[in-house]
């Protein structure tokens, strides 16, 4: 049976999970599944695991994470394409309540009023740390956390460790002790693009090529919209 390997990133991972055993079952090809971050540092990015030779097929992750992939000549060139979008979210523990973020000060009062704010390592975090605090002023003002993934920071969240968690959509809706507060205001938002590639060296190209071509299917995007996201592909 003809395998693919996938290393994919937790902000697509709802809709990859729906939609594997219908492709395995439909094709005859069996997935192999990795995981890791988009970007930032540590051993367990995707880029890094790539550089120290886990064997790839296929990569799924931000295109923020891919554009660095495809400069390291990781990527068969012309091979990319992106799957999803989806904006930046609020969590906070389930069952707790839930402040009004949908303004961009009601935003900014949730963020002052947290005892610890928890975000991701990866490509979401970076923007949230880099460039929205600092830009709302609250930079120096709030307590975050930075957790190597969107699923540590769920986790955290969940175990009573912080009171908000600020990350993709995405991400949220299937994680276990923690409920949506809603997105961030239109004005502030971040609209992240998840896509798919083809790893350079992979012995299983049309194989790979049939994978991605079903992830941007019309199937697919139902899939893909009962994960928080929007298909970058209209069917």
């Amino acid at each position: 049976m003809t395998q693919i390997k996938v290393l994919i990133s937790g902000g697509f991972n709802g809709a990859y999970d729906l939609m594997v055993p219908e492709f395995e079952r439909a094709d005859g090809i069996k997935i192999i599944t990795g995981s890791g971050a988009s970007q930032g540092s540590g051993p367990q990015t995707i880029a890094a695991q790539l550089a120290r030779g886990v064997e790839a097929d296929v990569v799924i992750l931000s295109r923020e994470g891919l554009r660095e992939l495809i400069a390291a000549k990781r990527i068969i060139a012309g091979t990319d394409v992106d799957l999803a979008r989806v904006g930046i979210g609020v969590a906070v523990p389930a069952g707790s309540a839930k402040p009004e973020i949908a303004t961009v000060d009601g935003f900014k009062q949730a963020l002052l009023k947290a005892r610890t704010v928890v975000v991701p390592g990866s490509t979401s975090g970076i923007w949230l740390v880099n460039e929205l605090f600092p830009r709302l002023g609250v930079a120096d003002k709030i307590n975050v956390v930075v957790r190597p993934r969107g699923t540590d920071a769920t986790a955290m969240l969940a175990a009573g460790e912080a009171d908000l968690a600020v990350l993709p959509t995405s991400e949220i809706v299937y994680a276990k002790g923690v409920d949506l507060a809603g997105n961030i205001a239109d004005e502030i938002q971040f609209m992240q693009t998840f896509s798919a590639a083809i790893v350079a060296g992979s012995q299983a190209i049309d194989a790979s090529k049939r994978l991605i071509a079903f992830l941007t299917s019309a199937r697919a995007a139902e899939a893909i919209r009962q994960s928080g996201m929007e298909p970058c592909k209209a069917p």
